[in-house]
């Protein structure tokens, strides 16, 4: 596109300025200072908290959409956040007058649209408690796997990586299995022989 630019430019003789080159906006739920810091981008005061600019040469601003300020002219902004971010800009949107501009630039739904959407509503609430619970699980089997292998390893030293992959594959019952039946282990063949049987 720059590229593109220069010709238009050359072709009318004139300079192509730099505030005639189209910035690439990058928006980000999120990001942390070290991320912000390694990209060297830079908070330019004009622009206000969240935005960052990167090297001039990059035409390129960063926007941490959880870092914006709380203000009308961000809320369309932060309604693409996440978490809390998201919440409070859709609890600032519910709270707007019915005659506001923004509630006016809100799509109006058909009758078909609003049933589809309330039809949906329960499916994706079902789908997103069963990834919380299936996050939960995978945490808790994780952890339970690090806590017996640690146990293992003061036991035993140092174990072969395929036990240790065969344990880290184990279910949290088999692990709670395994968390008591290593009390009554005396040599790594033990476990290798308690493995074997399960």
């Amino acid at each position: 596109m720059r590229e593109q630019l220069q010709r238009e430019a050359h072709r009318h003789q004139q300079p192509l300025l730099a505030e005639n080159i189209p910035r690439l906006w990058i928006l980000t739920p999120t990001a942390s200072q070290r991320i912000i810091t390694a990209f060297s981008a830079l908070n330019n005061p004009d622009w206000g908290e969240g935005i960052y600019f990167l090297a001039p040469a990059l035409t390129t601003a960063l926007i941490v959409l959880h870092q914006l300020p709380e203000t009308p002219e961000t809320l369309w902004l932060r309604l693409l956040g996440r978490g809390g971010t998201r919440t409070r800009a859709i609890d600032e949107l519910e709270a707007l007058s019915p005659s506001h501009p923004f509630k006016s630039a809100l799509p109006k739904r058909t009758q078909e649209e609003r049933k589809f959407i309330m039809r949906l509503a329960p499916l994706y609430e079902q789908d997103r408690e069963a990834a919380i619970q299936q996050g939960e699980a995978i945490g808790l089997q994780k952890e339970a796997s690090k806590l017996v292998l640690r146990q293992l390893k003061r036991r035993f030293g140092e174990l072969p990586p395929h036990i240790t992959e065969t344990i880290q594959k184990l279910s949290v019952e088999k692990l709670e299995d395994l968390g008591e039946a290593l009390l009554d282990f005396n040599i790594q063949a033990d476990l290798i022989n308690w493995l074997n049987q399960t």
